[in-house]
Parts: C-alpha cells; sequence; structure tokens
C-alpha cells in the first residue's frame, strides 16, 4: 500500500509519542511482539526461558487473527503505534518494506551467532528486496506431493516416480484401474502450482525489474499448457478447493490418488484420518521435468522483523536471535508442526527420524520465492484465475495469457510510475 507513505508521522510528533508513551525510566525493556494465528498463543510458551536469561527485557505478545493481521498492521504504521516485532506472512514484506516501515538486519544478522549459510538460500531470498534483508524466517512450508501408496501399488507401480511424466503415467494406471476416480486433487482457485511449474521451466513472472508481466514468455506458456492439460485430460477435477467438502476424507475414500499440500497437512492427515489409513500415505517431492533431483516448489512460510518504530530495536534483535536457535525451532516445530528454516534444526531426531517429513528435507534446498513486488497477492490470484478460465475452455490458452500480461500490467502501472520518480 504505497499510499500510506504521506502518512508517515514526523519526526517531532514521533518523538512526542514516545515521550508520552514511556512515563517513568526503567531498568526493563518491554519488546512488543505481534504474532499471528496459532503462532501467537504458541511463541509464549517460549520465551518465559528468554526472559530468565535476559532479566533486563520482558516480550509482551500480541495474538492476532491472521484475518484481521493485514489491515491491523497498516493502521499501527499509519499511527506510529508498530510493534517492536512483528510477524509478516512471505508476500507482505515487499509492502511493508515500500512504506517504509520495517528496519534492514544485515548488520545484525553479520554480528550475530546465527550462521546465514545455514538457512535454506530461498528462504532468505523471500526476505530481501533490493539486496536488503528485512526479514528472519521464523518457519517455513513449500509444497510437495502428498500420495496413496496403497493405490500405486495395487496399480502394479513399484518404485516412487520422479519426473512428472512418470508421475502422471503412474497416477493414470490408478485411474484407469478405478482405483481412484481421479489422478489428482489441484484445486482451481489456487495459484501455487502453475508457478512452480513455471519456475521448473526457468520462467521469470515478472520482467523489466518487475515492472511488466512476462506471463506470454515461451517458458511459462509452456507451463501453462501443461497445467491445463491435466483438466483437459480429466486426471484433475476441475473444482476449487470450496467445493471439495472434506479433503482428507475424499482422500480417504480413494476420489483422487494424490494432491500437491504443505507440511501442515502432515499433521492433519494424522488427525483426521483412522488408524487403519495411516500406513497408505506417503510424501514426495514435487516432481521435475526430468533427472532425480525435486523440481522446484514455493517458499513460503513467515518471519520476522523488526519495525522502523521499535523503541527497543537492540532487544527486538535478541528477541529474534533466541527464536531462531534450532532448539527454539525444534520446540516451536512440536507444537505448531511449522517447519525450521535452519539446516541445524532439521538433525534433530524430532525431524531426522520421520520419514514424512523426508519429502519437505528434500524439497526445501529445491524452492524459489516469489517475485518481491508489493502487488504480487493479486497478481497471484490473476494466475489461478486465468489457469481455470482456459482449464474450463471459456478462454483459449493465447487469450487467457495475453489477458493475464494485461491485468498484471494495469496492477503494476503504480509501481512503473514510482520507479521512474526514483530514477529522476
Amino acid at each position: 500500500m504505497l499510499l500510506f507513505h504521506w502518512l508517515r508521522p514526523i519526526p517531532l510528533l514521533a518523538a512526542l509519542a514516545l515521550t508520552g508513551c514511556g512515563g517513568t525510566a526503567s531498568d526493563v525493556e518491554t519488546v512488543v511482539l505481534w504474532a499471528m494465528g496459532r503462532e501467537g498463543e504458541v511463541v509464549q510458551q517460549l520465551l518465559p526461558e528468554f526472559e530468565s536469561a535476559h532479566p533486563g527485557i520482558k516480550v509482551k505478545v500480541q495474538q492476532i487473527p491472521w484475518s484481521a493481521a493485514h489491515e491491523k498492521l497498516l493502521t499501527a504504521y499509519a499511527g506510529g503505534n508498530m510493534p517492536d516485532v512483528v510477524q509478516l506472512g512471505g508476500t507482505w514484506l515487499a509492502e511493508f518494506v515500500a512504506i517504509g516501515a520495517l528496519q534492514p538486519l544485515d548488520r545484525r544478522l553479520a554480528a550475530s551467532s546465527l550462521p546465514p549459510d545455514d538457512y535454506y538460500p530461498a528462504a532468505l531470498d523471500a526476505n530481501r528486496l533490493d539486496g536488503e534483508l528485512y526479514g528472519l524466517p521464523w518457519y517455513v512450508d513449500t509444497r510437495v506431493l502428498f500420495y496413496r501408496t496403497d493405490l500405486l501399488e495395487k496399480a502394479g507401480v513399484g518404485q516412487v516416480p520422479a519426473t512428472w511424466q512418470q508421475w502422471l503415467k503412474a497416477l493414470g494406471k490408478v485411474q484407469a484401474g478405478k482405483r481412484a476416480e481421479y489422478a489428482l486433487l489441484l484445486p482451481m482457485n489456487e495459484w501455487e502450482l502453475p508457478t512452480a511449474l513455471a519456475w521448473q521451466e526457468n520462467a521469470e513472472l515478472l520482467r523489466d525489474g518487475g515492472r511488466y508481466g512476462n506471463f506470454r514468455s515461451d517458458a511459462f506458456r509452456r507451463a501453462f499448457g501443461f497445467y491445463v492439460s491435466l483438466y483437459q485430460r480429466h486426471l484433475a477435477p476441475a473444482q476449487s478447493s470450496s467445493q471439495i467438502s472434506n479433503t482428507h476424507q475424499e482422500f480417504a475414500r480413494g476420489y483422487f490418488a494424490a494432491f500437491v499440500s504443505g507440511p501442515w497437512n502432515v499433521g492433519e492427515l494424522r488427525r483426521r484420518l483412522p488408524p487403519a489409513m495411516q500406513s497408505r500415505w506417503a510424501t514426495a517431492p514435487l516432481p521435475a521435468r526430468e533427472g532425480d533431483e525435486p523440481g522446484l516448489s514455493l517458499a513460503g512460510g513467515a518471519s520476522l522483523a523488526i519495525s522502523r518504530q521499535a523503541q527497543h530495536p537492540d532487544a527486538a534483535w535478541a528477541v529474534l536471535e533466541y527464536l531462531s536457535q534450532p532448539q527454539q525451532q525444534i520446540r516451536f516445530y512440536q507444537l505448531t508442526g511449522d517447519l525450521p528454516p535452519r539446516r541445524d534444526s532439521w538433525a534433530d531426531p524430532a525431524l531426522a527420524t520421520d520419514p514424512t517429513l523426508e519429502a519437505f528435507r528434500r524439497q526445501l534446498p529445491h524452492m524459489r520465492a516469489a517475485p518481491q513486488v508489493p502487488e504480487w497477492e493479486r497478481i497471484a490470484s490473476k494466475i489461478a484465475y486465468y489457469a481455470e478460465q482456459a482449464a474450463r475452455g471459456k478462454m483459449t490458452q493465447d487469450e487467457a495469457l495475453a489477458a493475464l500480461d494485461q491485468e498484471t500490467d494495469a496492477i503494476l502501472e503504480k509501481r512503473r510510475w514510482l520507479l521512474r520518480q526514483r530514477e529522476r
């Protein structure tokens, strides 16, 4: 929301606001942390140990629902009331950097005990804008393939496939043998898989420094055509996620043999499927075009950032550094199921010995961050929309890609104007 630039408090008013909030001097600095959803509840269990080790710092957590978080953060920024530390979804970072809400963290990271090379590269890339680091990955997620092992075995598939063509051949056998109604569940209102397929074709989604859409490029066209063909060949049902009454129940009864999703569904399947089904499903990295290495997937998750309005930035960094230690990441995983963004953490038996998580361990080095432009969420929704139009036969692929480029260019019009002003 670049229009919030004019709402930035002038230095004098900001200083008055800070003096009005602080009151009496104290030896204890209170760091305000805004955390979202379940993470906001769980993180409070990790902080007593931090406060014991840092008697001069107290952490006050405010739990905010994800549905209200974005608007609440913008309102807080406009009013000069941002917390010291804020949890951000991956697609929000560019917007809050653009309005000047976040502090750069490169110097702090370089001087800390946290080894940057231990982070999965795409997790850090998702927090970089114009070469500066503005967030520290708190947890990471990515998409992998969940599949029914028993259905593949009954169809005579003995080895887990590695490429898309091998997977489609295997799942086609499952579908042809009536062991599942569909090979794949790919909700039409999701943009993640079309984007991952484009990256596997080495496509750049935006061009000219994020000024224009690049969806009519040959690379994106190939990925888009392959994605649409999955519906046209009736390998996936032409349905959105809202049209599937219960994904886990339908997976258990064999409505589809595989689906693409993230780590949250590991816990969901363990909770929702009956005991007899627990040995009948597994995960695999996203297939690649060719070879044995996983195909590229999306770098998702959430990060912790320090606001420019932070009253205690050094204490805020101490909180980030503490929550980024492997022992805290493992505790956080055990409480939430959220995956750690550091390789060191994956050596812990809680992760290393879980066969279901092996696909994620293999996938995490093969991720890519979404384009870091504030308008990305709007563009992503258009990718899903036009993919659905083409899959349903309401538009040709050429028409859909032309419209996608046109709408993306319109969405990025303000960005182009701002970049031109900066370059003058």
